[in-house]
């Protein structure tokens, strides 16, 4: 009889691109998207969780021309009994999500509607360094109102969301933008080709990465890169390229300022001139709230996206600097962008239906905290009760519940208790503040021994023998006093 031929063992190995979370890093995230949910509560929004699976058609975004339509998104095609199924795939953001769930509900859903969510999206793009296939997104979004007080409101709420999280203000700025501004310098250029406009566009969005004098040489002949490769410009003359420049450069000391250089730059534009009256709106709307240039500013600078939104686009960018992998400053960068996008449900109804919101990079936002020193400290482990008799373990239980019951981390050893030192391992390895001890005797006498490993660690450290004696890292103590203790050693090491 022939042998049956062994199966490799699988690797024990995550995909490239993906990553796992543990403990402390997972507590982070969620004590972080709490505190944003709260304030996007606070101002009126529900919570929606919708499907991690959409198919491609309503993701839409990502449809080549290509037999397999999984270009960007991880995609696969349903079996129909024989037929060609539906394409589905993994979310690439939440947004695309929404439209489908408003034109899908909107009989039944209010409107305005103000929804957020919160959860992992999926892109099957290159991973990088610190550029992953799954991340978490955190988004709030006000569908079928067309007023700007509901874009005034999304700053306006971004700002608070920061701040709640531990961004102090001088730390971050919102800088707001409008697409239709744009159009109207594109309409006072005069440029005939769409190809040429698009060109011009994508020069555009280079501006924060070469600046005025760059983008002025794409948008002509062309500019030697970093790499001293030569970059083919758009070819227009200095007169056609003045009013993207005029644009760019526009942000003065204030808002009215600002507007008014717009204002030049758009010339006779009328959609130009919709655009400058929209900020306007969004900047008074802000002033009326207390919300001042130095949280939220209008800047036109602001490119990112301006492909995609139909109006107002706005960016939230970190100000304070970090150190990058060579020593050098740099500031820390955007976190957050969002945006007014009025044609997005119209791909499933036929009718326009005005919407704007904001997307939070959760994994950004989450490494300038800890930047900042906001997160990222070592999680408090349970308290451990650990096992001197494992004929007592009822005994045991009987402690751990207390101390739960009174709102306390805690668990007993489960693991081999023959060596008692391999117990208080454990408890260090795990960031336990505490450890409990009951042995025959103790139990005799209805005493436990309460270890304090914090302060033992600390003494441990530098501590004198006269110190030692001053201040013990063991106390022994009543039984019936147990959870009284237990909860004073952890108020004296509450940050």
């Amino acid at each position: 009889m022939a042998k049956e031929k062994k199966q490799p063992r699988p690797k024990a190995e995550t995909p490239k691109g993906f990553r796992d979370y543990f403990g402390a890093e997972v507590t982070e995230r969620q004590q972080m998207l709490a505190r944003i949910a709260a304030v996007y509560h606070r101002y009126g929004f529900d919570a929606l969780e919708s499907s991690a699976v959409e198919t491609v058609e309503a993701l839409g975004k990502f449809l080549p021309d290509v037999d397999r339509p999984n270009e960007g998104v991880f995609a696969w095609q349903e079996a129909d009994e024989g037929d060609k199924g539906d394409w589905l795939a993994l979310r690439y953001d939440l947004t695309a999500p929404l439209a489908r769930v408003y034109a899908q509900h909107r009989n039944d859903l209010p409107t305005p509607y103000r929804r957020y969510a919160m959860g992992p999206v999926w892109r099957n793009e290159k991973p990088g360094p610190g550029r992953f296939r799954q991340f978490y997104q955190c988004d709030a979004d006000t569908v079928g109102s067309a007023s700007m007080a509901a874009d005034a409101e999304i700053c306006a709420m971004l700002a608070d969301a920061l701040e709640e999280v531990g961004i102090p203000r001088g730390d971050y700025i919102i800088r707001v933008n409008n697409r239709k501004v744009l159009n109207g310098v594109l309409e006072t250029m005069g440029l005939p080709d769409d190809d040429q406009k698009a060109a011009v566009l994508r020069t555009i969005d280079k501006f924060d990465k070469v600046g005025e004098a760059g983008v002025r040489e794409l948008l002509g002949k062309g500019r030697l890169d970093a790499s001293g490769a030569y970059i083919d410009g758009v070819g227009l003359s200095d007169a056609q390229a003045e009013p993207v420049l005029a644009f760019l450069t526009s942000k003065a000391d204030g808002n009215a300022a600002t507007l008014d250089n717009l204002r030049a730059a758009v010339g006779d534009s009328v959609t130009g001139a919709q655009g400058i009256d929209e900020l306007s709106q969004i900047a008074g709307l802000l002033a009326a709230q207390g919300y001042g240039p130095d949280r939220i500013v209008i800047d036109p600078s602001v490119v990112r996206g301006l492909g995609y939104y139909t109006g107002p686009v706005y960016e939230a960018e970190l100000t304070f600097d970090i150190l990058d992998e060579k020593g050098r400053k740099r500031q820390f960068g955007s976190v957050a962008g969002g945006g007014r996008y009025d044609d997005l449900v119209k791909r499933f109804t036929g009718q326009e239906v005005p919407a704007t919101g904001v997307s939070i990079g959760v994994d950004r936002l989450l490494a300038a905290l800890r930047e900042k020193g906001r997160v990222g400290g070592a999680e408090q482990g349970p308290v451990v009760v650990t096992v001197m008799d494992r004929d007592r373990m009822a005994d045991y239980q009987a402690m751990v519940a207390e101390l739960r019951n009174a709102g306390i981390r805690a668990e007993v050893y489960l693991g081999n208790p023959k060596n008692f030192g391999n117990q208080l391992k454990y408890a260090d390895r795990r960031g336990s503040p505490v450890a409990i001890i009951e042995g025959a005797e103790e139990k005799a006498r209805g005493v436990v021994q309460i270890k304090d490993l914090i302060l033992g660690a600390q003494m441990a450290e530098n501590a004198t023998l006269e110190e030692w004696k001053d201040r013990p890292s063991q106390i022994e103590a009543p039984r019936s006093d147990l959870v009284a203790q237990v909860q004073a050693i952890l108020a004296r090491h509450r940050p």
